[in-house]
């Protein structure tokens, strides 16, 4: 076989690929695609307060802004990865992009608080469909071994350091040029991409695959998420025990179990159940859901703190978030090395450690502080949340078959973008809670917001840290050779798309399996 079009071969050998020079000029362009939506879900974080003033938002709805865009870009992941596999992933990259960059010219142009939360929503949308297509055709171009590991390594330093250069590029865009241009900038980028995606860009799907989706299972688990991010950041102001709240919670559940149930029984679920007995998979998305909620909800919060206790703009707050960005681009590189010497596990355990205590060190600014002396120790420490995303994107990945590569590189990154819109809902909600605590006990302004945003970092470092035991526990040193599919129905293993996590690259080739 000489070119990876029309058929998908995961795994497949060298031959499989497109020419080295091409392949790499394709992954460029798909990288910038992802560093986009990765951006995307953060870039507008300085630029609340802007946008909060000339569009005359209520303060409580303000972090919708943020929450609608990852919603629905983490509600829809895996209806997006599903279809990139059947209908062609190239064809699926191209529509969301399309999707993504109309709704960011919209939002640019937005005049009114409620038609910018409908685009964000719009937005995520197409990023839902953008991503799981770009991470499934990166693991087609490359064959499993060294060339796949380096090419998920530079993946993963791009989702860890995309919220970081959001808020960097936010607040450059806000001060000189205007908070509707963090949208243009995605108009122009996306612009670019579509008119050399199909030069640069491969096809590939499953040719012998009947087209069948799932979407009473999407439409229950976006449904789910919805409820309980919004009861959760609605239950200060009417109350955590109230009729409202309490049955917003109880649909939310209810939704939740009608989505085991629907994915049980179709016969083309939209999640196949039988992914989760691969343990590391299973375990890489435990922790990337907790990475998620405690690593954005600690940028959320901290821009926040910046900003309405230091009196920091909208810049320099950009460029004091860059301490994260710049330490995450520079581990990237022994990350990818020390998960191919040691382990997925180990790395992934040490990665959360270190970031979880970065952002619990958070808890000890005060409300008059300084970058260097009080932001940069928490700021290069939480750096080392790359050991994280790197390891995480290589394990959620090991084991999985031809036939549900889209859908599990949607769940990893389903995982991570809800797990963010849960996590700053809640950092958010327990911050104005306590807030509005210490102010009724008669402290300053500064002093209240300073006190609710420690309670804050504590939820989301806390929450980090809980991601560790998840890790030793969960995730394998080495996951066993058969996909799961074969090895419950007792039939020969398919090619698979495992990264060579644990074992020496000069080791690891497409018809050598692991010996355990």
């Amino acid at each position: 076989m000489t070119s990876v079009e029309p058929r998908s071969d995961i795994g497949g050998g060298e031959a499989a690929a497109p020419g080295e020079a091409r392949r790499w000029r394709a992954f460029s362009l798909l990288a910038v695609a992802y560093f986009m939506t990765a951006v995307d879900l953060l870039i507008v974080n300085v630029a609340l307060p802007t946008i909060g003033t000339k569009l005359r938002f209520a303060e409580s709805d303000l972090q919708w802004v943020v929450t609608a865009y990852a919603l629905t870009f983490g509600g829809f992941l895996l209806l997006g990865g599903r279809a990139a596999d059947l209908l062609g992933r190239r064809r699926m990259f191209m529509s969301g992009l399309a999707l993504f960059t109309a709704a960011s010219l919209a939002c640019a142009l937005a005049t009114s608080s409620t038609f910018l939360i409908v685009m964000r929503g719009v937005q995520g949308l197409g990023a839902a469909a953008v991503l799981p297509a770009a991470l499934s055709i990166v693991l087609n171009m490359f064959p499993e071994g060294a060339e796949r590991n380096k090419a998920l390594g530079l993946w993963g330093a791009i989702g860890a350091s995309g919220a970081t250069v959001g808020v960097l590029a936010g607040g450059a865009l806000t001060r000189y040029a205007g908070w509707p241009y963090i949208f243009y900038l995605n108009v122009a980028v996306g612009g670019a991409a579509l008119l050399l995606a199909r030069r640069l860009v491969p096809e590939s799907r499953l040719q012998d695959a009947r087209r069948r989706y799932d979407p009473l299972g999407a439409l229950t688990v976006t449904g789910a998420l919805v409820m309980v991010v919004y009861a959760i950041s609605q239950a200060p102001a009417v109350g955590w025990t109230a009729a409202r709240t309490l049955a917003l919670l109880a649909s939310s559940a209810a939704l939740l179990a009608a989505f085991v149930v629907v994915e049980a029984r179709s016969e083309a679920p939209l999640l196949p159940l039988r992914l989760f007995r691969l343990k590391t998979l299973a375990g890489s998305n435990a922790v990337g859901f907790l990475l998620g909620a405690g690593f954005y909800g600690y940028i959320f919060i901290g821009t926040l703190y910046m900003q309405q206790v230091l009196g920091y703009s909208a810049m320099k707050t950009g460029l004091a978030w860059l301490a994260v960005g710049l330490t995450g681009v520079v581990l990237a590189g022994p990350a990818q090395l020390l998960v191919t010497r040691t382990s997925v596990r180990l790395v992934t355990a040490a990665g959360m450690t270190l970031t979880g205590a970065g952002i619990l060190w958070a808890t000890q600014l005060p409300s008059h502080g300084s970058f260097w002396a009080d932001l940069a120790g928490p700021f290069f420490l939480t750096g080392t949340v790359t050991w994280v995303f790197i390891p995480v994107s290589i394990g959620a990945l090991v084991g999985v078959t031809e036939r549900d590569a889209g859908i599990a590189s949607g769940l990893i990154d389903s995982s991570q973008q809800l797990g963010g819109a849960i996590g700053i809902a809640v950092a958010s909600t327990v911050a104005a809670a306590r807030s509005r605590a210490l102010l009724g006990q008669g402290h300053t302004l500064t002093d209240a917001l300073t006190g609710g945003f420690h309670w804050a970092f504590w939820v989301c470092g806390l929450i980090g840290l809980t991601a560790v035991p998840v890790a030793l526990l969960l995730v394998r040193r080495t996951e066993p050779t058969e996909p799961a599919e074969a090895a419950v129905q007792g039939k020969a293993p398919a090619t698979s798309t495992r990264a060579s996590a644990t074992a020496s690259p000069a080791t690891r080739t497409p018809t050598s399996p692991d010996r355990h």
